[in-house]
């Protein structure tokens, strides 16, 4: 009669029945009745027994267990998180991760982008204890679907195995600076590397710009989604090395370190991939005025086709695109002028006045203003330099590959690059200039300071008066373009970008295409991109500027002896004033020349010029250079090592021309 008797069901429920069930004779009833007991009674009981069960290992396990739902509002929090974190239970439920948990909200950007996307999560992440101080752990999150295709819930489990370094936060420092973020050990990165740069990454990924940069990150950061955490540990440094400004700056591998008994060699790669500058109150005079050049011009403004060129002269420019031509016989004969001379013989053979727009007589001005600005004091960086550099450029545009490639505007300012790179030049090195408070130095911050100087004065000297002015008939665009260029390679003439230009040649040029790719015939470099073209020239008058040790011996061996003289000079120098000393093997007392010449080669010729030759057909360049290695190695077991000793090997047959001279009778007039 329980349904004509509501009280009697409720007595009987409140006494602890749970529920009623109908007398019959039918034994389907039956049946249904005791499936609904076990599903609605039995298996719940035995769940929420296994729950227990799992309640009290989670509260036993030493990790942090965190479950969330959807809106990560926490649902439990295990008794090591309250032990680890020092919230209480009642501190935690119910509220969201980002306001009582995490140390930083945006943290939690690419987690929550993967677990939206049913996806586990692997990472580290910073936990924010009680008291304000925070640490870092690592980190599995993973989503839980209850109903329906989206998740409903997310459990979190937190590894401090060893793995949670804390993290102070003192109030006079604000959170993110390095000081609040450093690690306590011995770890380069700051605690907060991994979450700025997630941080950073999603911001990038809102912009609606994307270099390619950005995409490489983002990628390595989505692949970390689904890595372990070795893995995870590895893309992290991936990502911080592409964050660097530098990508290609050297650093010279363990393997590869320069041996301690060549200091010589360590000396001069040193000085001349660094800008270590200490200052000091000591000044240096300042350099000749740009000014000068005035009377320079009044001298040089006659015409050209007046200007009679002696006939031995006329007969070694005959000879000036070969890569034997003596520069020092030029120089000879020139009175140690021969920038002009040799100048105009290559500009006539560019045709640079009619890509340029101008008369002779001006580029005739410009040769001659530029070259009076170089030092004829300086044993190596004097106008002969400039005039050998300017020939091996000439050499490398006339071979088959750049023809096909160089407009007529990137083989003039190639030139007039070449020409001037070194003007001005006062025959000490930038940390030099910097050491001493020079005011070039000042002027450029102790940055790339002689290459700023030299294209900086270039333009000065052309634009400061008409009768030098060879852009002045350019169009605006067209000068632009040139001016560009111009400086552009003067600049990567620096010393210490040499790896950086060098990978980047390499990288594009002179990497081997696949297996596929050549299969497929879909292997093209686009080299005439403009970018490209830009990295050939920038390789080209950088060989031009080293190319000494490619020469043959005679000329190379007094090259060698030259920059050995003025980096002597500048050591004695350094210490007659008490600066400090930039190179103190290049002591001209002790200096072992031919090591120096060694260590130049195997660290900054070979493989340069071994990318070189590959790109532009030049074998000449290779087989000096390696026959010259093998002489210098000969030298230096010999003992002949010092510049007195170079002196006299060069009274031997070291001296005879490569070739003879067209018109001997001549040569002795």
């Amino acid at each position: 009669a329980f349904d004509k008797d509501d009280v009697t069901i409720l007595s009987l429920l409140d006494a602890g029945y749970s529920r009623c069930i109908v007398e019959t004779s039918n034994i389907v009833h039956c049946v249904n009745e005791l499936i609904q007991l076990k599903h609605s009674d039995i298996r719940p009981m035995a769940q929420a027994a296994t729950s227990q069960a799992l309640y009290a290992a989670l509260d036993k396990c030493r990790d942090i267990v965190l479950i969330t739902d959807d809106s990560y509002r926490l649902q439990y929090a295990n008794r090591a998180s309250e032990i680890n974190l020092g919230y209480r239970h009642d501190e935690t439920l119910g509220k969201t991760l980002q306001e009582q948990l995490i140390y930083d909200p945006l943290q939690m950007n690419p987690m929550s982008s993967s677990l939206m996307r049913s996806r586990e999560w692997q990472g580290q992440i910073s936990l924010r204890r009680k008291g304000q101080d925070a640490a870092v752990s690592a980190c599995k999150a993973v989503p839980i679907t209850c109903a329906g295709r989206a998740p409903t819930h997310f459990v979190m489990v937190m590894d401090i195995s060893g793995t949670v370094e804390p993290m102070v936060l003192t109030p006079d420092k604000p959170r993110g600076s390095v000081h609040s973020i450093r690690r306590t050990s011995t770890d380069v990165r700051s605690v907060g590397s991994d979450y700025l740069r997630r941080t950073s990454l999603a911001k990038l990924s809102a912009l609606p710009l994307e270099a390619p940069i950005t995409k490489i990150i983002t990628l390595l950061a989505q692949a970390q989604e689904q890595s372990n955490p070795q893995v995870i540990s590895v893309i992290d440094k991936a990502i911080d090395i592409l964050r660097s400004t530098e990508l290609y700056s050297p650093h010279v591998k363990d393997d590869l370190r320069l041996r301690s008994d060549e200091p010589v060699t360590s000396d001069l790669i040193t000085a001349l991939l660094t800008q270590q500058p200490i200052h000091t109150s000591v000044s240096v005079s300042s350099r000749r005025s740009s000014n000068d050049s005035s009377s320079v011009v009044r001298n040089a403004n006659r015409p050209v086709s007046k200007v009679k060129i002696p006939v031995q002269i006329k007969d070694l420019l005959d000879t000036s695109l070969t890569w034997e031509f003596d520069i020092f016989r030029l120089e000879e004969l020139t009175n140690k002028r021969p920038l002009i001379h040799l100048g105009m013989n290559l500009f006539n053979h560019f045709d640079v006045a009619t890509t340029l727009n101008c008369d002779e007589k001006t580029l005739y001005n410009w040769l001659t203003v530029i070259e009076m600005n170089y030092h004829v004091e300086n044993s190596y960086h004097n106008s002969t330099h400039a005039a050998d550099v300017m020939q091996a450029t000439a050499g490398f545009l006339e071979k088959d590959r750049l023809k096909s490639i160089m407009e007529p505007l990137d083989e003039a300012t190639s030139l007039l690059a070449a020409c001037a790179h070194d003007v001005d030049h006062p025959g000490k090195s930038s940390a030099f200039l910097s050491n001493c408070d020079n005011p070039l130095a000042i002027l450029y911050n102790d940055v790339t300071v002689l290459e700023n100087h030299h294209a900086a004065l270039t333009f000065k000297l052309t634009l400061g008066d008409d009768r030098v002015n060879i852009f002045k008939h350019l169009d605006r665009e067209t000068y632009k373009v040139a001016r560009h260029n111009v400086i552009d390679m003067i600049l990567a003439t620096e010393m210490t970008k040499h790896f950086e230009h060098l990978a980047k040649f390499v990288n594009v040029f002179c990497a081997k295409p696949s297996r596929t790719d050549m299969e497929t015939e879909e292997y093209n470099i686009p080299i005439t991109l403009p970018e490209n073209i830009t990295l050939v020239k920038r390789m080209m008058i950088k060989c031009a500027d080293v190319s000494n040790p490619t020469r043959p011996l005679r000329l190379c061996v007094e090259w060698s002896r030259r920059i050995a003289e003025e980096y002597f000079t500048q050591t004695d120098e350094e210490k007659a004033r008490g600066l400090p000393v930039v190179m103190p093997m290049f002591d001209r007392t002790t200096c072992s020349i031919p090591k120096s010449q060694i260590g130049f080669v195997d660290y900054i010729v070979h493989d340069m010029f071994e990318a070189w030759d590959a790109f532009i057909d030049m074998p000449e360049l290779v087989s000096y250079m390696r026959q010259n290695y093998i002489r210098w190695k000969e030298f230096d077991e010999q003992g002949h090592t010092t510049a007195a000793d170079i002196r006299k090997l060069q009274n031997t047959v070291l001296m005879v021309p490569m070739f003879p001279s067209k018109n001997p009778a001549k040569r002795n007039e």
